[in-house]
């Protein structure tokens, strides 16, 4: 890792092309974690061995749990003159052999660079008689040149919608809401759909990662776990009354797809992280409903308001770091915003403009106190440089592993959020949205905060009440 231990504070690396340790990661990573959300789908990777290979380990090392994939095997001569042969052989392959209902096919900067057309390599598939009845192949197009690993999720994600969902016209809608959870956890997911259903209403959840990489250890390797959502639940999508997308940058294209295809009323919303971006999810849910909130939500939320008052001494007047997902920042910026704390340094080394005027929302008055940037020298080391050449150090980060370098550099505490986490193990199991979510990140912070004051507290203020 390229720290600026050694560089003085004062000092301004301007670039233009040069990233150093990026605040994101690839599309194809996003388009593979997208899909393993689709039940008995086998994600594949067109293009080399050992881009798969990293894609693969990437998620296994974050979720603990095998991430299951397919690979093109790019050799030279794939690499010159095109990947045809390889999916063709590898459809016939993974079906014969490991019999999915789906293969989501995703490419590569190889494959795309080449210019592979996937889905005429499909219709090839289909004439020379390798796709069995009732199976299919999706695809999307991920090149990791552009955009990152949301985008990648969201461009598989709309995948699901443009190759499965169907309308079955305006006199059958149902009375089902369409949930895109965006780039969560698999606890996440699990604590969305149990909202949804609180609320009274059924959910549509698609991808849907919990029951797959947060499966029990039963002693028996399951190539498909139970988890996921159907084929036939996708389909119906097109018949549901409405559809909520969490994230316009990881479920907003699905959405928006759902719509032009099927006519489905969509609402894209912020990832419901922290009391206003959950009160914003239960309130579209309540206008759906015909307009009740269970008395088990609103004692979710009294107890969430009882932490944050009887804890908000010491969130009061905080600052700190953020980085990773455009979606999950702007959603934890405005958290601590609640909290009366002030979001200093926020970087995402996604792209899209439309990030800036989404912060400077949720930012409000402090705008001016914040450093915002995202694009590709939106990096951890710029990250660095900020908080390096800022006379008052902020006092918490908040984003994923590759935060432990500068914490220890800086000695600044650090709160794990966002993907990925590769030095920890637990956070697959724990969801961090909703009401019970947002009370676990602040028992996070908060702990965080007080481990950091009996670190530092001499022996005659090192108290056993705080």
């Amino acid at each position: 890792m390229t720290l600026l231990r050694h560089t003085s504070a004062d000092q301004d690396v301007q670039r233009e092309a040069l990233t150093v340790n990026p605040a994101k990661t690839c599309q194809p990573i996003g388009a593979m974690y997208a899909a393993l959300g689709l039940h008995r789908c086998l994600p594949h990777s067109h293009g080399s061995q050992g881009c798969c290979a990293y894609h693969r380990s990437t998620l296994s090392r974050h979720y603990k749990e095998p991430a299951m994939a397919g690979t093109s095997s790019f050799t030279e001569g794939s690499s010159v003159f095109g990947g045809q042969a390889n999916l063709l052989a590898a459809i016939e392959n993974i079906f014969t052999v490991y019999d999915p209902d789906v293969i989501a096919v995703h490419t590569t900067c190889l494959s795309e660079t080449i210019g592979d057309d996937v889905p005429q390599i499909v219709e090839a598939a289909v004439d020379k008689g390798l796709m069995p009845d009732g199976k299919m192949v999706i695809h999307a197009n991920t090149p990791s040149y552009v955009g990152s690993h949301t985008t990648g999720f969201a461009t598989m994600t709309k995948a699901m919608v443009d190759y499965i969902a169907q309308s079955s016209g305006a006199e059958k809608i149902r009375d089902q809401v369409n949930l895109i959870p965006g780039w969560v956890e698999p606890a996440d997911m699990s604590e969305l759909k149990r909202l949804v259903k609180l609320m009274g209403l059924d959910p549509v959840t698609f991808p849907d990662t919990s029951g797959v990489l947060d499966s029990p250890q039963t002693g028996i390797h399951e190539m498909f776990p139970a988890g996921g959502a159907t084929v036939d639940s996708i389909r119906s999508a097109g018949d549901s009354c409405h559809t909520i997308a969490l994230g316009p940058i990881c479920s907003g294209p699905a959405a928006k797809a759902l719509f032009a295809k099927c006519q489905v009323p969509q609402t894209t919303l912020p990832l419901p992280i922290g009391l206003k971006a959950t009160d914003q999810f239960i309130m579209k849910l309540r206008e759906i409903n015909g307009g009740f909130v269970p008395d088990e939500i609103m004692t979710e939320r009294g107890r969430l308001l009882d932490l944050m008052t009887d804890m908000h001494q010491y969130f009061y007047g905080k600052t700190a770091a953020l980085w990773g997902d455009p979606d999950q920042l702007v959603s934890l910026a405005e958290l601590l915003i609640t909290l009366d704390m002030i979001p200093k340094f926020v970087v995402t080394g996604t792209p899209g403009k439309k990030f800036f005027k989404r912060m400077g929302e949720v930012l409000g008055d402090h705008t001016q106190a914040c450093k915002v940037d995202q694009g590709s020298c939106a990096d951890m080391f710029q990250l660095h440089q900020w908080i390096k050449s800022d006379p008052d150090k902020v006092d918490l980060l908040i984003g994923n592993t590759y935060g432990k370098y500068i914490a220890r550099d800086e000695d600044i505490p650090l709160v794990r959020h966002g993907f990925p986490i590769l030095d920890r193990i637990g956070h697959q199991h724990f969801a961090t949205v909703g009401y019970r979510g947002t009370t676990r990140i602040l028992e996070q912070i908060l702990d965080a905060f007080l481990d950091r004051q009996d670190r530092d507290a001499p022996e005659s203020g090192f108290e056993l009440v705080m």
